[in-house]
This record gives C-alpha cells, structure tokens and sequence, in this order.
C-alpha cells in the first residue's frame, strides 16, 4: 500500500504543470553540453560550466523561470514579447510562407533582436516541415542563455485558406471547418479533433495554436464565420472547453504534451459592423447597438474553464460598449485597458499569455488604407501595412506602450523589441512590467519541456502526421457534419440512378463507385453540383479583403455555379451541396434542387458516402441561413439569429429516413 501511495504520488508530481519534475528527462542537444549533477544529467543552456537554477529541470517552471528573468537583459525580454514570422524562402518570404526556413534571416532575428517564438507558415510533408524546425532550434540553442523557440502555426487541419487567417493543410488530417463541429454539436468529437491536431502540431514541433476562434457569429455577413462555432453562445461555449481540452491535453493547465492554445478574438469580432472585416482599414468597427455585448464573453468563459494558456484580442474597436458604467475606449481591443485589465484580467481572473493579433503597431498608409487599383497586388510592407485601429497618431514607441499598458505580454508579426526597449530608456514601461510578461511566457516554454528537449523525429512525424486513422476520423466528420436542408422525393439516398452529371466535383470518384458520369445533364439520372457561398468584394483591392468572402449574401445572376446549377435542374433532378462559409442566401437553391446539402468542408469521397447513406448527415444549422438581403440589413450585428423569418433557422437540419 505504502509503495502505490509513493508511486502516485510521483506521478502526480510529474504531472501537474506547476510541480517540479522527479524523473530524468531525456535532453535534445546539437551544440550545448551536458553536465552531471546528483547522478543526474543537465544542459549546461549558458555555456558557463555550473548547473544554473533555469536549467535544474528538478525545479518548478515558476522558480526556473524567476532565475532566468534574473540573468536577463532588458533587450532579452523585450525579445520575449515579439512574435514574429520565421522567414523562409520564396514568394511572401517576410511573411514566411515557402517551403524551408532562411536560417541567416532567422539567426538574426534570434540573435540580434532577441525573438525566441515565431509562427510558422511553412508548408511541406510531414519530415521537412520537423526537420526545418529542428533547424529552427538548433539555431536558438546557440544563443546566450540557449532559449528554446516556440514555433506557433495558424490552423492546419481543415479546408479553407484565407491568407493570415488559416494555413493550407499538406499531408496533416483534414477535418471539417469548426463550424462543421458546431454542427455536428459533440464536444467529444471536438476534444477528439483538438487532441489530434495537438499530436500532428507536436510530432513536427509545433508548440502553440493560434485557436480556437470563439466569436460569436453574429453578423451574417462577417467574412471570419467559417472559423467560429456559430451564433450559439451556449453552444460555443460547449465547443471551445472541448477544443481547448483536447489541444492542450487536459483541463489542468499546460504540460510535457500540451499545444498552447490561443482562445480568439477577445472579444465582439462576431459583431463586424456592415460585415466588413477588421483586418482591413474599411472594417475597424464592431457594432453593438443591440446591447448584446454580455453574449459575446459566454464562448470565452468555455475556454477559461479549460484553463485555456492564451488569449488574443480583436483588432477591432467596440462600438456602443459599457463595462462598469464606463464607456469603452474606441481603440483596437489590443489598446485596450477595459477589455484587457479590467475585464480579461480583472473580472476573469486570466493569467496567461495575452498576444496581441498580428501588426498592430505598425502604420497603415497608401495601399493598405486606400487600397490598391485594380490588377496591383497588395502586398505586406512593414512601413505602410498595419492595423493600429484607433491610435494611428501615437508614435509606434507609444503604440507599444499603451498596449503593453493594456495588458499585452506578446506582439503578433513583429520584431520592434528595440522600441520597447526605448521605452524602458525613457521610463514610458518599467522593467518590473517586462518581467510580468517575460515569466507567463517563459513558464510555458518550461512547462512544455522545451529547455530540455526541443526537437522532433522526422521520420516519426511522417508516421503520425495523417496516419490512416487520424484521416479515417476526419473524413468520418465530414460527412457527419453535412447539413440535409431539402430531399423531395426522398431522392437521398441514391440507389438506382447510376448515369450522372458532375459539376466540381472529380469524376473518377464517381466512377470508382460505379457511377457512369455523362457530359450533359440531358443524359442524366441525377447531376451533383458544388457550389460555395456566394460574396463579392466591392472595395479596391486590399492585402485581406481580396482573399476574403465579404459584401452581400445572394447569388449574382452571372453566377457560373449558380447557372451550372439552373440549367442541370431543368432537366435532372439536381443535388446541391453549398459550402458555408458564413451565412447565404439561397432561395433559388431551396426552390429548384432535389435535394439539398449544406457542407463546412467536405472532401468527394465523403460526399458520396453521405449521398450513398454509408454515413447519416447529422448536422443541424450552426447558423441561421437568412431569406432575403433585406432582412440581413435590418437585423443587428450584434443579436445572434435575429433575422426576420430565416430561409432555415438556427440548428435546422433534416434526417435521412
């Protein structure tokens, strides 16, 4: 008995995130060496021959955190608070998309600006991508006091790629976008997502998520719906405890095995004024004259049970918003001292790492505020694109120091750590602030088990990384969060009609399933049209609002999709599956198809398995589809579901008899 009591509680020990470790760790070395302490073996991070207390992994993350801040310069922590992108090769290399990382780039930032966590945007099978990343870390396990990176990753495991807001996914799971899990309603299956992705992230050495996205959807016409859960608070709510849980390996806090999640956008993104998106210029605003701000915190409180490790704040400024009978500053929520020490802080009690989202102390000026003419690409200039919604007159120095006087401990795509410490200089931010943020990032770095081991097995990851299982579940998801909105006839599932007309969908899926597939709907049985939401971009051509779904709701007569669709259905019996995105509307699709899906992500393959019946679609509408552009303008951008008599409300969804 007294042996069982011992070993549990070593094992707790080791377990719990805020306890000192008991047991040898195994230690990652290219260049550090190792020194023996007590039968026990250590690296020596500082190159200075002594065990130092922040390489004692014996030690609690606190303790070893304290006495690395200790042997800190001012410089060092000003570089713990930038989060910058890892420079690669190829087209937008200063954002890091390419294939491998520019290591001389990246040892400067390392090196000279002190930056020890970047996000990755590399895209690459499953062993280049670990083994760019080792390189990362052997680059930073050269530096003074041998500081681990930690390499971030916007989402990976879904289908939609909007520049700076998701990344492609190669070779990784893909699962249906979070607005497929809302429909499907399951905060098992969400965990068991989350706990996926976490195992894909860490095989190849991803230590932070820049997720969950929490907003609630409320304005139909918001271009970021697709990576929320919906309209639902409640719901929501349910789904981000769950995603939270599953990437960071339990509720209890982070540890060995966790992926920091980043809970976002604190907080009323959702409420995006007229739908525009505030990642650019003509969308700083979000609206609350329906007085529904309280709703919007419901989803957060989800992942704060989970004891989520990161929170980002929205770029947007808050209209109509009152916390404690005090008006909220119209700033950028990352300037935001309501928001972010009276409420995050204050009222939540959040101790995490808050990171700011990405640019917003840089200027925005010519193409990024006014846009660019038609045929000139926007690109991302570190002198002119920025969004410092609210203090475009501060100095970028005093950008810095109002944010970090907000409450943030990161910044998000930049590597200014020169203008903080300017600040310091002249007395704008003391010391004393730096070290608060520089220990809630250090002790996750520790908690993680960075120090002692950084790198990953290539040729383990390419064994974890999409393994038949984890696709088998993703795919398995898909079909399950399939929205059935029409089936007239009970044309699904299809049994007898094998002569078929295809319009985006691969035909040699058909016929591996023994379908006969016809050039013409004339020649028919059934056709299967894809089709996606539909938008438009009314505004000139800018970086974020190019790559996005903004503007009205409803198909345009010229539609190529929606006449593919049309000319089929006068003929055939015609299935429609839409791809949302965010809300549309479809009363054309509701009048003439067959039968009618709505889909969040979903390959062919999957498709047919749900069209076939092989797999029920058990989704129910996340989101409200509304009837008319009309009743999307008079609801209010804050109120979930508000619309007057939707096209299909909220969580409708019809069975497969």
């Amino acid at each position: 008995m007294l042996k069982t009591f011992i070993t549990l509680t070593a094992l707790l020990a080791v377990n719990s995130p805020l306890a000192a470790a008991t047991v040898q760790p195994s230690l990652g070395v290219r260049t550090t060496t190792i020194i023996e302490v007590d039968g026990k073996r250590f690296k020596d991070l500082n190159r200075n021959s002594k065990l130092d207390p922040y390489e004692d992994w014996r030690m609690s993350p606190e303790e070893r955190a304290d006495d690395l801040i200790g042997l800190m310069t001012t410089e060092e922590k000003a570089g713990l608070m930038m989060h910058g992108s890892a420079p690669s090769f190829g087209p937008n290399a200063n954002l890091g998309f390419g294939k491998a990382y520019d290591l001389e780039r990246a040892g400067h930032m390392i090196r000279d600006m002190k930056v020890v966590t970047f996000i990755t945007r590399l895209n690459d099978e499953a062993s280049k991508l670990a083994s760019q990343n080792n390189a990362l870390q052997d680059v930073a396990e050269g530096g003074r006091l041998g500081i681990p990176v930690t390499i971030s990753t916007d989402p990976r495991s879904h289908f939609q790629f909007v520049q700076g807001a998701s990344n492609a996914s190669v070779g990784f799971s893909q699962w249906p976008e979070t607005l497929g899990l809302a429909a499907i309603g399951d905060p098992a299956l969400t965990r068991s997502f989350a706990d996926t992705a976490r195992q894909e992230y860490r095989a190849v050495g991803i230590h932070e998520a820049l997720s969950p996205q929490i907003d609630l959807a409320t304005e139909p016409r918001w271009a970021r719906s697709f990576g929320t859960f919906g309209e639902d608070a409640q719901l929501s709510k349910a789904m981000a405890e769950a995603y939270v849980a599953g990437f960071q390996d339990g509720e209890d806090g982070i540890k060995a095995g966790s992926v920091i999640a980043v809970a976002k956008h604190w907080v009323g993104y959702g409420a995006a004024k007229n739908g525009w998106d505030s990642h650019s210029a003509y969308g700083q605003h979000a609206d609350f004259s329906g007085g529904n701000f309280d709703e919007h915190l419901i989803p957060f409180e989800g992942a704060f049970k989970a004891k989520v490790a990161g929170i980002m704040p929205t770029y947007s400024i808050l209209d109509n918003v009152v916390i404690d009978g005090k008006p909220v500053e119209p700033v950028g929520a990352g300037f935001s001292k309501e928001l972010l020490t009276d409420l995050l802080r204050g009222r939540y009690k959040f101790d995490g790492v808050i990171l700011s989202d990405w640019l917003i102390t840089n200027d925005c000026k010519d193409g990024c505020l006014e846009g660019e003419a038609p045929g000139v690409t926007p690109t991302v200039n570190d002198d002119t694109f920025g969004m410092p919604w609210g203090v475009e007159g501060l100095s970028k120095v005093d950008r810095f120091v109002k944010a970090i006087d907000a409450g943030i401990d990161q910044f998000g795509g930049v590597i200014n750590s020169d203008l903080i410490v300017q600040a310091v200089k002249e007395n704008k931010i003391s010391e004393e602030r730096l070290d608060r943020s520089a220990k809630r990032i250090l002790v996750q770095k520790f908690q993680q088990g960075l120090f002692e081991d950084p790198y990953v097995d290539p040729d383990k990851a390419a064994s974890i990384v999409g393994n038949r299982s984890f696709i088998s579940q993703a795919t398995a998801a898909q079909a399950r969060s399939t929205v059935l909105l029409e089936n007239h006839d009970h044309l699904l599932p299809l049994k007898d009609r094998k002569r078929i007309f295809l319009v985006n969908v691969n035909p040699d899926v058909a016929k591996a399933r023994g379908y006969d597939v016809v050039s013409t709907p004339e020649k028919a049985d059934v056709a299967l049209v894809r089709m996606t939401t539909p938008f438009e971009q009314p505004h000139k051509n800018y970086f974020f609002g190019a790559r996005q779904q903004e503007g009205d709701l409803g198909f345009r007569p010229d539609n190529s999709e929606l006449e593919s669709f049309e000319q089929a259905a006068k003929v055939v019996p015609t299935i429609a599956t839409i791809y949302i995105t965010r809300a549309a509307v479809i009363p054309e699709l509701k009048e003439k198809a067959s039968a009618l899906l709505a889909n969040f992500g979903i390959s062919d393959e999957a498709l047919f398995d749900v069209l076939e019946g092989k797999i029920k679609p058990e989704g129910k509408l996340p989101l409200e589809l509304p009837s008319s552009m009309q009743a999307v303008n008079a609801q209010k951008s804050d109120v979930p579901h508000d619309t007057l008599q939707p096209l299909y409300p909220i969580h409708f969804g019809l069975n497969i008899e």
